[in-house]
C-alpha cells in the first residue's frame, strides 16, 4: 500500500513539474499540410493521406505464464498510457498559456492553481494503479515527452532535489531516470502501445 501511495505522490509531482518546466522548454510544432492537390506542370495531382499500417509477427507463447504476462502488459498499457499522454498535453498547453501571461507573479499564481486542480482531479484515480503500473508509467512518460521524469523534475527543482526524489523512488524499486527503449528491452511494450493507439487491441 505504501508503494502505491509513493507512486501516486511521485506521479502527481512529476505532472505538476511538467507544467512548471514547460515554460522553459521550446516546443517545435511541425506545420500541417493543408494541400489537397498540387499542380505539376499542366497536371493537377491529388494528395491523399493514408493511415500508417503496422504489421507485427504473430506472438507464439511458450507457455500459459508467458501468455498471462502479455495479457497483463496489455492491461497495464491501457491503464497508464492515457496518463503519460496527459503529461505531454499538459506540458504543451501550459507552455502555450504561460506565454500569454505578462508577469512572473501571474505565472506563479497560475501554476499554484494548477497544482491544486491536478491533485484534486487525479489523486483518486491514481490510487488505483498497481506497483507494476507505476513503473510502467515512468517509462511511458519518457516515451511521450521524449525526456525522463527525472529531467522534468530537474528542469524545475534542480539536480539536488531531483536526485532526492530519484533516491526516494529507488527505495521502491524504481528509477525516475528510466528511459524507454522501444527497439530493445521495451520492444514488446512498444508493440502493445502502437496497437492500443491504433485501436487494434
Amino acid at each position: 500500500m505504501m508503494k502505491i501511495r509513493a507512486y501516486i505522490t511521485l506521479f502527481l509531482f512529476i505532472l505538476y513539474c511538467a507544467s512548471l518546466s514547460a515554460q522553459s522548454i521550446k516546443m517545435n510544432v511541425l506545420p500541417k499540410d493543408h494541400y489537397k492537390a498540387y499542380v505539376d506542370g499542366s497536371d493537377t495531382v491529388a494528395v491523399v493521406s493514408l493511415r500508417d499500417i503496422y504489421v507485427f509477427p504473430e506472438i507464439k507463447f511458450k507457455n500459459k505464464k508467458e501468455q498471462q504476462k502479455y495479457t497483463k502488459l496489455v492491461r497495464d498499457v491501457k491503464r497508464t498510457l492515457p496518463y503519460a499522454k496527459m503529461v505531454y498535453e499538459t506540458l504543451i498547453e501550459t507552455y502555450e498559456y504561460m506565454e500569454t501571461l505578462p508577469t512572473e507573479k501571474e505565472r506563479q499564481d497560475h501554476l499554484k492553481r494548477m497544482e491544486k486542480e491536478l491533485f484534486k482531479e487525479y489523486k483518486p484515480e491514481l490510487k488505483k494503479l498497481t506497483f507494476s503500473q507505476g513503473k510502467l508509467l515512468i517509462k511511458l512518460i519518457d516515451r511521450e515527452c521524449n525526456q525522463s521524469s527525472y529531467n522534468l523534475l530537474k528542469a524545475y527543482l534542480g539536480s539536488f532535489r531531483a536526485g532526492f526524489w530519484n533516491i526516494f523512488a529507488g527505495m521502491f524499486g524504481a528509477s525516475l531516470k528510466t528511459e524507454y527503449n522501444p527497439h530493445g528491452s521495451d520492444a514488446m511494450t512498444e508493440r502493445v502501445v502502437v496497437l492500443v493507439e491504433n485501436g487494434l487491441i
